[in-house]
């Protein structure tokens, strides 16, 4: 209805959006912060607690997936394009308005801004996926739940009379925020492939190219949907790990390699120093802005995306222990954020700081995905490395939203059991739809509304988050707490 609304009456779709994520952002900014260490909290918790060890499957059981696969599959998901946009430009929005009052500009103002989308991509997002993949993996794999619904991890709290309505209503709002996190990928993605396209071809960025690039996704979509978890999405996460591994070697290469690696070095000791500080600064007082411009709107983002992850990474996760999974997750999600941001980010830092391009200006001046085009287009063998990095950006939206049409026909196929696939018409339709979803963001071409999508997407999914925690919680201590502890838990067949 949102997208409908932005063809429709764009200017005044845009305002509404833009008045209820302030709203939001102003009056709850406290409780999206709060969520983000606790979530990191119970992340600990779950992995050095009492039961870390718990095996999600029967004793003896091995991963479904090998690491390799499992991270591929797991970080192309939980990540898409958008780090491939964000990696480049937010570094320049932060020299522009730095946090915590630092002179716009300074050197100061370089080693914040290419710490801070660390923060922002790093630990306390991978956390926030995390602990909601474990609810559903445990509900698959260890309590064995025939069918697969996102709502079924809440069925510790939830009261047993008159539990269906509860949840049917849980699931709406998961499908909503998919649709609102992936919506905003999109609608950020779309408008840098087709000026990436257009760049390659030498012409006009037109609506032409901006059809021919949704076309092309829409083709890539259906293909990899339609072939399914293994055939499809993990080949395309495989191949995307490759490319953006030569994307970062690449770049180290021809750029100014050991100022990345000093900024990257400095990077973590400013992180170590002030995540604590950063994971809780409202900005009470000065009231910059900062903090709901940037670390709300990341931490709605996660939240959005949190159930569709949570799901995804549950699924595939088949022979792992809890410990492992939110390990996993949080370490190797975290180093391959870190690693394209340290490398993207210090790369744009040193073209702004030396006055190679201007990239201030043509943000300001031709926006956020002409100037990621530019940075790309000025490195050498420019076509080539155009043609590769929109290689890159498409598959890496291809596999983020075939999850998302996984997912959401999974939470929508009724009886689906746990070692089924969804039907393929059904995740062919939503993958068609989620990309259709993005032509009233790509004609406003308004980064803020996007945003706002989020925001209000995200909201009414903390309290399901909460509930899947609690959730989690009742069943380890009914299923473990009467059995003595080993380096591998398992429930015994006669405890089920």
């Amino acid at each position: 209805m949102c997208d409908i609304a932005l063809i429709v009456e764009p200017g005044a779709a845009t305002q509404a959006a833009m008045d209820a994520m302030n709203a939001l952002t102003s009056n709850f900014g406290w409780l999206y912060m709060s969520v983000g260490v606790a979530s990191l909290g119970f992340a600990m918790w779950l992995a050095f607690g009492p039961y870390g060890h718990v095996l999600l499957g029967p004793r003896g059981e091995k991963p479904e997936y090998s690491t390799y696969h499992w991270v591929a599959m797991m970080f192309t998901a939980g990540i898409g394009a958008g780090l491939m946009i964000w990696a480049f430009a937010e570094p320049i929005y932060y020299l522009d308005a730095p946090p915590f009052g630092i002179e716009p500009y300074s050197a100061k103002a370089m080693e914040w801004a290419h710490m801070y989308p660390m923060f922002h991509w790093g630990i306390t997002p991978w956390s926030i996926y995390a602990v909601t993949a474990v609810p559903i993996a445990y509900l698959l794999y260890v309590r064995k739940e025939n069918f697969l619904r996102v709502s079924s991890a809440c069925d510790g709290v939830l009261p047993k009379k008159h539990r269906e309505p509860f949840k049917l209503v849980i699931d709406v709002f998961i499908v909503l925020g998919i649709i609102g996190g992936t919506s905003t990928s999109l609608g950020l993605g779309a408008p840098l492939v087709s000026v990436l396209v257009a760049n390659i071809l030498g012409v006009e960025n037109s609506v032409w190219i901006k059809s021919f690039v949704l076309l092309t996704w829409a083709l890539l979509f259906a293909a990899s949907v339609y072939r399914g978890l293994k055939k499809g999405i993990q080949i395309l996460a495989d191949i995307n790990m490759a490319l953006a591994v030569l994307m970062v070697i690449f770049i180290i290469v021809i750029g100014p390699g050991l100022l990345i690696l000093n900024l990257t070095v400095n990077s973590f000791g400013l992180m170590l120093n002030n995540f604590l500080t950063m994971s809780l600064w409202t900005d009470p007082v000065v009231k910059s802005g900062f903090p709901e411009a940037w670390t709300i709107f990341y931490w709605a983002w996660w939240i959005s995306f949190a159930a569709f992850v949570g799901l995804f990474v549950g699924r595939i996760s088949r022979g792992r222990t809890i410990k492992q999974i939110i390990l996993g997750v949080i370490f190797w999600g975290s180093l391959g954020t870190w690693v394209f941001l340290a490398v993207g980010g210090g790369y744009s830092i040193h073209l702004q700081a030396e006055q190679i391009m201007p990239l201030s200006d043509i943000l300001r001046e031709q926006g956020l995905s002409e100037m990621v085009a530019q940075i790309i287009g000025a490195m050498p063998y420019s076509k080539v490395v155009l043609v590769l990095f929109a290689i890159l950006c498409v598959i890496f939206f291809a596999t983020s939203i075939d999850s998302a049409a996984y997912v959401i026909a999974s939470v929508c196929s009724k009886d689906l059991r746990n070692d089924q696939e969804p039907p393929v018409w059904s995740r062919l339709t939503w993958a068609i739809l989620l990309g259709a979803m993005t032509i009233g963001l790509v004609i406003t071409e308004q980064v803020e509304v996007t945003k706002s999508v989020t925001i209000l997407s995200s909201f009414a999914l903390i309290p399901i988050m909460i509930m899947m925690c609690v959730s989690l919680t009742r069943w380890l201590k009914k299923d473990f707490d009467h059995h003595t502890r080993e380096r591998i838990m398992v429930i015994p067949e006669k405890d089920l």
